[in-house]
């Protein structure tokens, strides 16, 4: 059982910075990778960054020299800082861990850029 909670969402005008979290709890041992996903309305849920417990990154060719995601493995948190913001980047970010072949999913947390 893993759980997954997302927090440091907001309002931001365009060209602002946010830095998302996710901290990972539970009956845990090691994570492989950790992810961001997004979601806005009326489309699909798409990958945004992801983290291999080494440190290997992919971005999508979107939010690429813009997003950086990094980890803390001593704490079992991943962090998704957001620089030069647009407002198509608004959508509710998820975080995802697949763990002991379960994909597991917060609750979200909402951005929202302003024009």
């Amino acid at each position: 059982q893993v759980q997954l909670v997302e927090s440091g969402g907001g309002l931001v005008q365009a060209g602002g910075s946010l830095r998302l979290s996710c901290a990972a709890s539970g009956s845990i041992g090691i994570i492989s990778n950790m992810g961001w996903y997004r979601q806005a309305p009326g489309k699909q849920r798409e990958a945004v960054a992801v983290i291999s417990r080494g440190g290997a990154t992919n971005y999508s060719y979107s939010v690429k020299g813009r997003f950086t995601i990094s980890r803390d493995n001593a704490k079992n948190t991943a962090y998704l800082q957001m620089a030069s913001l647009k407002p198509e980047d608004t959508a509710v970010y998820y975080c995802n861990v697949p763990y002991g072949s379960i994909n597991y999913w917060g609750r979200g947390t909402q951005v929202t850029v302003s024009s």
